[in-house]
């Protein structure tokens, strides 16, 4: 059999609904051991005799790099194809674990935990993923499948959190970063389902339009709508970083088991399956706008009743529900502003622009909550500080205008 025909008959498999299972597999896997690494600052602080603030500073380096490295992985992948980004992107995730197992000082683990899970992230996340369904989906499928995309993140969520303190109390932290690692490579062979084709131009209504990577961002960065929908996702990472990486031990204060925290996690990764197919059904029912609002006002009140509240595993439980809830379903409103407003060409770049600017969130998170509690004793002031972020972004979403730019509107039907 020639070459070209089994490129063509390995194209007739990749239906839409194929190319969406595959996608979510990879969610699945990608972000599953990295929203687990919470659950490893305990022992690993007490084997190696670390502060808080050691674990916290690594992994909000790992924020930090995996949004910075986000729209370059983007831009890659939206010139070369997704697939070899991803593979990428996992060499570098898997050798981040194995090293994190082994790493002995603070510069090893915010080399490993830090930088190589960072960049790794960054090419085998579900950005990419939700980049190339709005590529190779039709358009009714699209805005469903990055409702899907970011619900199977959930899912690994709700997956590795208990499969993570099954390994902790069986093999050890190290054996469990291990087993992490062997996971996360099953993303390689899927990603050949992502493939999706180099383009140097895009068709558009019979009309070839040719953008550059440079007037793309350009024209996002002056358009008023886009810069608010960016600064409004700052807050989106702030929150859910911080209440991932500090959540168990903040419930281990507050006199709760670590089994109570693992849970809690493992629920919000369940419910957001929920939040997120839901977020993409209402985003073709609603202003994406009013969605968005919406969600960073209702996590600010669920925030403020948590802190408030009697801690017990009910209360966390509940929180971790309504959280879940709410969790990614920022990621399919505003990906899909993105491709309302600039089309999909340079979709997963100027998506992974908004997602450095939620990383840049993420990273204060982490690395605030790690530092104040060294300095208080306490999550007090992080908490409130979540609380007043949610409000402002609730207000920052709602002046967006929900319409193509000038040069899309142009084009004839």
């Amino acid at each position: 059999m020639s070459l070209s025909s089994s490129a063509s008959k390995f194209m007739t498999w990749r239906t839409p609904l194929v190319i969406l299972v595959c996608g979510c597999l990879v969610s699945a896997i990608g972000f599953g051991p990295r929203s687990a690494l919470g659950l490893f600052l305990t022992p690993m602080s007490l084997a190696h005799g670390w502060g808080r603030d050691v674990f916290a500073l690594a992994l909000a380096l790992q924020m930090l790099l995996w949004g910075a490295g986000q729209p370059i992985a983007g831009a890659i992948a939206d010139r070369y194809g997704a697939a070899r980004v991803l593979s990428a992107g996992t060499l570098l995730y898997a050798a981040g674990l194995v090293l994190m197992a082994y790493s002995t000082t603070p510069g090893m683990l915010s080399l490993s935990a830090g930088v190589l899970i960072g960049f790794g992230l960054s090419g085998s996340s579900f950005t990419i993923v939700i980049g190339a369904f709005g590529k190779l989906m039709p358009p009714e499928w699209r805005s469903l499948s990055f409702g899907m995309g970011t619900a199977a993140g959930s899912f690994g969520q709700f997956l590795f959190s208990p499969l993570a303190v099954g390994l902790l109390g069986s093999f050890g932290w190290q054996a469990a970063l291990v087993v992490f690692a062997a996971l996360v490579l099953l993303i390689i062979p899927l990603a050949l389902f992502l493939a999706t084709p180099s383009m140097e131009t895009r068709s558009v209504a019979g009309t070839r339009l040719q953008q550059s990577l440079k007037h793309a961002l350009a024209e996002a960065f002056c358009h008023r709508s886009y810069v608010l929908l960016v600064i409004g996702f700052f807050t989106c990472g702030f929150q859910l970083f911080f209440i991932t990486v500090h959540l168990p031990a903040y419930l281990v204060d507050r006199g709760l088991s670590v089994a109570v925290g693992a849970w809690t996690l493992a629920v919000i990764g369940l419910f957001n399956i929920v939040g997120s197919l839901s977020a993409g059904w209402l985003s073709d029912k609603m202003p994406k706008r009013y969605l968005l609002s919406g969600i960073y006002l209702t996590r600010s009140l669920a925030i403020l009743a948590f802190i408030l509240l009697p801690a017990s595993p009910v209360s966390a439980v509940i929180f971790g529900a309504i959280m879940g809830l709410l969790w990614l379903s920022t990621v399919p409103p505003t990906n899909g502003l993105v491709a309302i407003m600039f089309g999909t060409r340079w979709l997963t770049t100027l998506a992974g622009v908004a997602f450095f600017s939620h990383q840049v969130g993420g990273f204060l998170g982490v690395w605030l909550g790690g530092m104040l509690f060294e300095r208080t004793g306490s999550y007090d002031v992080i908490w409130w500080v979540s609380i007043l972020l949610g409000v402002i972004s609730a207000l920052v979403n709602l002046p967006i205008v929900e319409k193509p730019v000038q040069r899309l509107s142009s084009v004839p039907a």
